[in-house]
């Protein structure tokens, strides 16, 4: 699900925060990159906010040498912005002095090389996330071009598993990360990547992240607010639709035109699935929403689509690539979808899962949970 709860927390948070490694304010980064063409280069303090980045030295680059400095009290993030070329540098300020080398025609996150712990430990992270959702990318991306009529076949069933399970060991990853590194400043920039990790694994890693950095004022800011967001999201929550009650009825139009109620399959099992064909993390999930069809389709079971898409061409487009034989409404009106109300979520995929009379029997089954509560229910 693209959980909103942790974009808002780093979304409102400043990306500083107290240290004891370095033993004066001054911050001066001095680069050796090889072929590198004059140019001027720049640097930025980057914030965890709305806040746009924050230019604080420039300087011109001469045979691939510059010196940049600022006035850095807190330990921070940086990055180092070329001119006239795309490729940046990320910077954690854990020491005073700083150096940054490399070799133009073979620069890359990779090859860079810096004499900075939590700099090396930021680098890591991110070529190694990057990977992982590279493979879980074109995982998506292979399981989507099997055609339906093969959704069935045990080569797809087991390409989908292993997706599956790469999709968990990805989140337990990224937790286990966040639950153990050495710097403040990473932890945090590695809760970024959790959109799709459920609120509530977040407690034990965040909680620990305040054990182990009590005095660090982005972590003690973070946690205050992650606990005013989860005491709002039980708030929200108690009075949305829950498991055991009765799923508010939606009437929109399909594809067609037609008017379509969630009511008229009563008698059915039925997988309510909000997505769209913007939402990455719904169309990566897909391929595991159309094989729980293709299984249980015929043992009084279906699912009907609702779509916050608002754009009528994107969304026929991506149930047609997608292959989402099933029934599909929508109001084409975004977040402003009369679904959301009804139903309260605030972060796609989601789905409920209603039984024959109509109640609610599970939220929010994804990958292999779907198909395991499913051939629970409908052997």
């Amino acid at each position: 699900m693209m959980k909103k709860l942790m974009t808002a927390l780093l979304c409102t948070t400043l990306l500083a925060a107290c240290t004891d490694t370095k033993n004066s304010n001054k911050l001066t980064i001095t680069a050796n990159i090889q072929g590198l063409p004059n140019q001027q280069a720049y640097l930025e303090q980057l914030f965890f906010s709305q806040k746009n980045p924050e230019v604080v030295d420039t300087a011109q680059i001469k045979n691939g040498q510059f010196t940049l400095s600022a006035n850095a009290p807190e330990q921070g993030l940086y990055r180092v912005r070329l001119q006239n070329d795309q490729r940046v540098f990320l910077i954690i300020n854990d020491r005073n002095d700083i150096s940054l080398t490399g070799n133009f025609n073979n620069m890359s996150m990779r090859t860079l090389q810096y004499n900075s712990a939590a700099t090396n430990l930021l680098k890591g992270f991110i070529i190694n996330t990057d990977e992982q959702l590279t493979d879980l990318r074109q995982k998506a991306t292979t399981l989507q071009q099997y055609p339906g009529q093969n959704k069935q076949d045990s080569l797809y069933t087991a390409q989908l598993k292993e997706y599956n399970g790469k999709a968990d060991q990805y989140k337990s990853y990224l937790l286990n990360f966040i639950d153990t590194s050495s710097n403040p400043i990473v932890a945090v920039f590695a809760l970024g990547y959790t959109r799709e990790v459920e609120p509530a694994l977040l407690d034990k890693p965040l909680s620990n992240l305040g054990k182990r950095f009590p005095k660090n004022e982005v972590v003690t800011t973070l946690l205050a607010q992650y606990k005013q967001a989860m005491a709002q999201m039980s708030q929200k929550q108690a009075g949305m639709p829950q498991v055991g009650s009765m799923a508010p009825d939606i009437t929109m139009p399909t594809p067609e035109g037609k008017s379509l109620s969630l009511s008229s399959f009563k008698g059915k099992y039925v997988l309510v699935d909000f997505w769209a064909s913007w939402c990455g993390p719904c169309r990566a999930e897909n391929p595991n929403v159309v094989q729980a069809y293709q299984t249980f389709k015929d043992k009084n079971f279906t699912i009907l689509g609702v779509s916050l898409d608002k754009n009528k061409e994107a969304w026929v487009e991506a149930i047609k690539k997608d292959e989402l034989t099933w029934p599909q409404i929508s109001d084409l009106q975004h977040w402003s979808s009369a679904a959301v109300p009804l139903y309260g979520f605030d972060g796609i995929p989601y789905n409920v899962l209603v039984d024959p009379q109509g109640k609610i029997i599970a939220t929010e089954l994804r990958g292999q949970a779907l198909q395991d509560k499913l051939a629970e229910l409908l052997k």
